[in-house]
């Protein structure tokens, strides 16, 4: 059922106004996402790299927020070269980039009761096109060469002189930057009218809408509530510290990162991977030590991650609340009608996506190496180099995800449904 009365007006907004409504949606989404990321790097102490980088790193962290790619690479002459790839999604500030967008793009919208299909898709056309020329702007804009300082005027005239000087530098590839951009853009589009009770759909979609959202934004509130509780976790644990600014780094930068990968571990998913050298990328300390401690490839489940700190289990209970709420949730905003067991499919399909989507954003895999005078390959991690890699699981993955939705599911929907509660509505 639509919330909007039959006979509300369709929507049917000018050419000028349309194009008004894509611009102000992609400013909002690349302002929050620029201002988190600045934050985010400041307190990670990036605002002390050489002078002029500091701009391009916050371009480069937001082109891998939206699924982009940043290479690295240095050297010094034919004496030294070093090269990195790094693939991990800085999601708190991808997080706040498609709320802030999905929330301009659906708030002018929620007075119509349906759109016809023609304007949504050419409201979406407007804003990929807008949002794929920004991100060709900043994806231009993340790339700088800095040369490093060896902090003695004599190895530095000698490195001039020899034609050594070491630089070090990052540039993102523009063209894959643009196409993750608009997939990007096209995941938070559909979530938002997918989830949003405000956002009209043409009517053909309409029943399609009332039988998708209530499992769909049961799951999104999960995700946003761990969200939540890992800020105010954070921000406790950054007060009884000394140093406080690594702990508001990770909130500004990888709060999603950790907690949906909590909220995974705590369903009983895992993740394999390893860690070798210096780390090239902040994990948490227990993490770490679980990839460490296998020989090429180590696994991170609830059994090794509660090996380093036994709290770990509370992840269970964590995830068991969480996903009954959201069985409950589910049932309540679900078409009167609606039995048990569609009730718990519906949850079991959206906690499965919702799997699928923690497994490929949460993943890492960085390698940095140093060849000297030819000798070493920098892709080689062992002794010159390291890397961080952090791989799900991810077809077991989302079938245990499918199996709690179903069981929360079914559950919350007694709960939801049962005699008692319908007395009380009455």
């Amino acid at each position: 059922m639509t919330r909007h009365p039959p006979n509300a007006p369709h929507l049917a907004p000018g050419p000028t106004h349309g194009w008004l409504h894509a611009l102000a949606a992609v400013v909002a989404g690349y302002a929050v996402m620029l201002v988190v990321a600045a934050l985010g790097l400041w307190l990670a102490g990036a605002s002390e790299l050489p002078p002029g980088a500091f701009l391009p790193v916050i371009a480069a962290t937001v082109v891998m927020a939206l699924g982009g790619r940043v290479g690295l690479e240095g050297g010094a002459g034919a004496v030294a070269r070093s090269d990195a790839t790094v693939t991990v999604f800085p999601l708190s500030v991808a997080l706040a980039g498609a709320l802030v967008t999905a929330y301009v793009v659906v708030r002018p919208l929620r007075r119509h009761a349906v759109v016809p299909g023609r304007r949504m898709l050419w409201l979406f056309v407007r804003t990929g096109v807008l949002w794929a020329a920004a991100t060709l702007l900043v994806a231009l804009g993340a790339r700088h060469t800095f040369t490093v300082s060896t902090g003695e005027d004599f190895l530095a005239d000698l490195g001039d002189l020899l034609g050594i000087t070491p630089a070090v530098g990052f540039r993102a590839d523009v063209p894959v930057a643009v196409v993750a951009g608009l997939l990007w853009l096209a995941v938070v589009l559909v979530l938002a009218f997918a989830v949003s009770r405000a956002a009209p759909l043409p009517s053909r979609l309409v029943p399609a809408h009332t039988v998708v959202r209530p499992a769909a934004r049961a799951m999104v509130g999960v995700l946003l509530a761990y969200v939540v509780v890992g800020a105010v976790i954070a921000v406790v644990t950054a007060s009884t510290r000394a140093e406080p600014a690594d702990s508001f780094a990770v909130v500004f930068l990888g709060l999603p990162n950790v907690v949906w990968l909590a909220f995974g571990i705590g369903m009983g998913a895992s993740w394999h991977g390893t860690v070798q050298g210096a780390l090239g990328v902040p994990i948490p300390e227990a993490l770490a030590a679980v990839l460490r401690s296998g020989d090429n490839d180590a696994t991170l489940d609830l059994r090794s991650l509660s090996e380093q700190d036994g709290r770990a289990w509370w992840l269970v209970v964590a995830a068991a609340v969480a996903m009954l709420g959201a069985g409950w949730a589910t049932a309540r905003r679900a078409p009167p009608g609606t039995g048990h067991l569609r009730n718990a499919l519906h949850l079991g399909v959206a906690s499965a996506v919702a799997m699928l989507l923690i497994g490929v954003l949460t993943r890492i895999d960085a390698h940095y190496g140093l060849s000297l005078f030819g000798i070493g390959d920098p892709a080689d991690t062992g002794g010159l180099g390291g890397s961080v890699v952090l791989l799900p699981n991810l077809l077991p993955a989302v079938g245990i995800a499918a199996v709690w939705g179903v069981a929360a599911g079914l559950l919350g929907s007694v709960a939801a449904r049962s005699p008692a509660r319908a007395r009380a509505a009455r």
